[in-house]
């Protein structure tokens, strides 16, 4: 069986792939990510205490950016209309988890912008608060699920 593909010309050189013929379609993806911390870092999240300010403000307003940003940072990604982006953020004992939804009506899906959307959230609470610990990390980031396009809906499963 021969596999194809897609962002590979006859030669095997990168290339993006031409969308062109697509029809637009609402499509959209969530992406999910942790930032592990210790409790030090958790007690000063939650009382409102990390030095440089609002954590979960400025990851939230970083990963947005990032969202419509994706195709300046991953070379083959489309410029596509991002119509839509939320990200979360939420406290939890081990550190603070991320999920991004993003949505559009064009002709290729958004599952790179909604990972970008939180890999850069993630980045955005390191930096707010890697003066406490340095130690904090980034863990499972991913794809929970992708709605619309020629190949439908997806969702994580377990």
């Amino acid at each position: 069986m021969s596999e194809q593909f897609t962002h590979l010309d006859a030669a095997g050189h990168a290339r993006m792939v031409d969308v062109t013929a697509k029809q637009p379609t609402v499509r959209a993806a969530t992406a999910s990510g942790r930032v592990l911390c210790g409790p030090s870092v958790v007690a000063a999240l939650r009382d409102g205490a990390v030095p440089k300010g609002d954590v979960l403000a400025v990851a939230r307003i970083a990963g947005i950016a990032a969202a419509k940003r994706t195709p300046e940072l991953l070379p083959l990604a489309h410029v596509i209309g991002v119509h839509g982006v939320v990200v979360d953020l939420e406290i939890v004992d081990d550190g603070v988890t991320i999920t991004a939804t993003v949505r559009t009506a064009d002709r290729t899906g958004v599952e790179m912008e909604a990972l970008t959307a939180v890999s850069v959230a993630a980045l955005a609470v390191v930096d707010m608060v890697k003066g406490l610990d340095k130690s904090v990390r980034i863990a499972d980031v991913q794809l929970e699920a992708k709605s619309g396009g020629r190949s439908g809906d997806w969702r994580r499963t377990g």
